[in-house]
């Protein structure tokens, strides 16, 4: 019943700028935590960026500084911008919530997938 829509993947040269959003639809009670994850090389999900309830926001240290990740609670969003992407950027990007929907207890929930290409 609850789907994650991600959005504003594409192409861009190094050092260029994207917006990823993604919204969750469907009969949501509440959010905790929402994330970026991307797919590396071994096909394993690291994490890229994480935004609590509380607005709280942890980043990997390979986009620290370059990347802001943010949410609308109002519209069930969460945002990740990019700058100054680099080559190594490119990657599937993956939207996670922690959410509540029709259950007493949270789960996650993903996305998915957004591919964002970086070319130098």
């Amino acid at each position: 019943q609850v789907q994650l829509v991600e959005s504003g993947g594409g192409l861009v040269q190094a050092g260029g700028s994207l917006r990823l959003s993604c919204a969750a639809s469907g009969s949501i009670f509440s959010i905790n935590s929402m994330g970026w994850y991307r797919q590396t090389l071994t096909k394993q999900r690291e994490l890229v960026a994480t935004i609590t309830a509380e607005n709280s926001s942890n980043y990997a240290d390979s986009v620290k500084g370059r990347f802001t990740i943010s949410r609308d609670n109002a519209k069930n969003t969460v945002y990740l911008q990019m700058n100054s992407l680099k080559p190594e950027d490119t990657s599937v990007y993956y939207c996670k919530m922690n959410l509540k929907a029709r259950s007493w207890r949270f789960d996650n929930y993903w996305g998915q997938g957004t591919q964002v290409a970086v070319s130098s």
